[in-house]
């Protein structure tokens, strides 16, 4: 048994901040601040323009994050909001390029507090290209603790995705899908400058670790983050997609613990979002903890983990049931594919990989990223390894590196789904399709596992994974040739000798 099973941990106090903390952040967490104002529902008209160049554009959603109304002909727009709104901000509608300050999306005004009446304008710009065909990429869990991770994303991470988005060209953005750091507000400077670095604007998820430790509450856990990157949810367009953000990291109280948890208030707010978007469309939906997790049953648990899966996704279920929808998520430093009815969960591998121990997350799944290729509603995709090119979708082991299967092959394919094919040859002769089974990534085992290992942080430990393929050669073989191929017909290919 392993010093910790990754999920499990979780629980209520998250993945890897079960940690002390340094003596500040720890003297910083005994003390919660309390509120600086009493909770006041005073009336605050907004009212503004989106334009153009003075030019309105019409059917824009403006919202307070509690309502949504849509700008008129003239792009003007008038809603009645009250002193609790912190934010006024649109859903960028196609078309339009978007506007950032150094990567970072700027989609909002801020409300000072006291206000009774804000006039916020949004000026907009027309895209040069037609954004039918676009690409995103989702960066999940930088997580740096200190200045030598901060160094490894920005010197290694940023630019290995500035050279990817550049052949890509304009109609490219990506999304920081939480835990942009690791508790360590003072590294979001560093954060932005990697950001600053990709060249490609950044809408940014919140996540467990991005959370104010001295909040009382969760309505005041957000507040650093919203301080630099605006409202924790939101909607965005681009080309025939519509993309929403959500906070599902509910925080319950010091010290650091959470559960995976969408309030009413982003579901009211949620609901009629989509209300504005026709069924049938092609949603992308973006959150830091995962809706659905195969942790349970990977590790055969009686509950599953409150801080690894939303609890109440049955909600957001029939909310994205008219939509072909795609779900983004991090926060487990695995990969993972999730179905549900007519939903896609893609579960990201973190680019921080096993907190910044080594070149893989635990599964075994490289330090990287996901990147989407979208034309008009149909979307294609592709795990993006740190440091190698776009073909290095999967890792072949010789026999004897499963202690469990000692005289098997193994192949890792992380971005496995259930549409994509494992073939192995012998001798240059079709064998058929790698048997799966559920285990522990042979490379993950060599670095993770052990009370020494990893030396940076020593409670790491390889986690159970369902994208291991075994196949077990005969004694005539000299040469096995392994073929994966994913969803898209795109064939992968690597030889061993045996």
């Amino acid at each position: 048994m392993f010093r910790r099973k990754f999920l499990q941990s979780i629980g209520l106090v998250g993945a890897g901040i079960s940690l002390p903390l340094a003596p500040a952040a720890l003297a910083e967490a005994a003390a919660p601040k309390a509120n600086a104002h009493k909770l006041s529902l005073a009336p605050l008209t907004l009212k503004g323009k989106v334009h153009q160049n003075g030019t309105g554009v019409a059917g824009v959603a403006v919202t307070d994050g509690y309502n949504i109304v849509l700008t008129d002909k003239a792009g003007r727009y008038t809603l009645a909001s009250n002193a609790t709104a912190e934010f006024v901000y649109i859903s960028l509608p196609r078309g339009y390029a978007f506007p950032h300050d150094k990567g970072v999306a700027q989609f909002f005004k801020a409300i000072k507090p006291g206000t009774t009446s804000l006039t916020a304008d949004f000026a907009l710009q027309k895209l040069a290209t037609d954004d039918t065909k676009h690409t995103f990429v989702v960066w999940a869990d930088p997580q740096m603790i200190d200045k030598k991770d901060t160094n490894q994303l920005i010197t290694v991470s940023a630019p290995d995705l500035k050279a990817l988005a550049a052949p890509y060209g304009p109609n490219t953005f990506a999304i920081g899908c939480g835990d942009l750091v690791w508790d360590h507000f003072d590294l979001f400077d560093d954060y932005k400058k990697a950001v600053e670095i990709t060249g490609v604007p950044f809408f940014q998820v919140i996540g467990n670790h991005d959370m104010n430790l001295t909040a009382r509450t969760d309505e005041g856990s957000a507040d650093t983050f919203k301080s630099l990157f605006g409202p924790t949810y939101y909607s965005f367009n681009r080309g025939e997609v519509h993309y929403v953000v959500l906070d599902d990291v509910f925080f319950i109280g010091p010290p650091k613990k959470y559960i995976g948890y969408l309030t009413e208030k982003q579901l009211q707010w949620l609901e009629q979002d989509l209300s504005h978007v026709k069924p049938g469309t092609t949603v992308v939906l973006a959150l830091h903890i995962p809706v659905d997790s195969g942790d349970k049953r990977r590790n055969k648990l009686k509950d599953e983990s409150l801080g690894g899966v939303v609890s109440n996704r049955a909600e957001l279920y029939r909310l994205l049931k008219p939509y072909k929808t795609h779900i983004m998520s991090g926060h487990t430093h695995v990969c993972e594919k999730i179905f549900h009815e007519n939903t896609i969960e893609h579960t990201h591998g973190a680019v921080c990989g096993a907190w910044w121990t080594g070149p893989i997350c635990t599964d075994g799944t490289p330090s990287g990223y996901g990147v989407y290729e979208v034309n008009g509603p149909d979307i294609k995709w592709y795990y993006k390894s740190v440091g190698k090119d776009r073909d290095h979708q999967f890792r072949s082991y010789p026999k004897g590196s499963h202690p469990d299967r000692p005289d098997d092959i193994v192949v890792n394919v992380w971005n496995w789904d259930p549409e994509w094919k494992v073939s192995w040859f012998e001798n240059g002769q079709l064998q058929g399709q790698m048997h799966q089974q559920v285990g522990l990534d042979p490379m993950a085992v060599k670095l993770q596992a052990g009370e020494k290992l990893p030396a940076k942080h020593k409670w790491v430990d390889p986690t159970l994974t369902d994208h291991l393929f075994f196949a077990r050669p005969s004694k005539e073989a000299r040469e096995i040739r392994i073929e994966v191929t994913d969803r898209f017909g795109q064939v992968y290919r690597d030889t061993m000798a045996v």
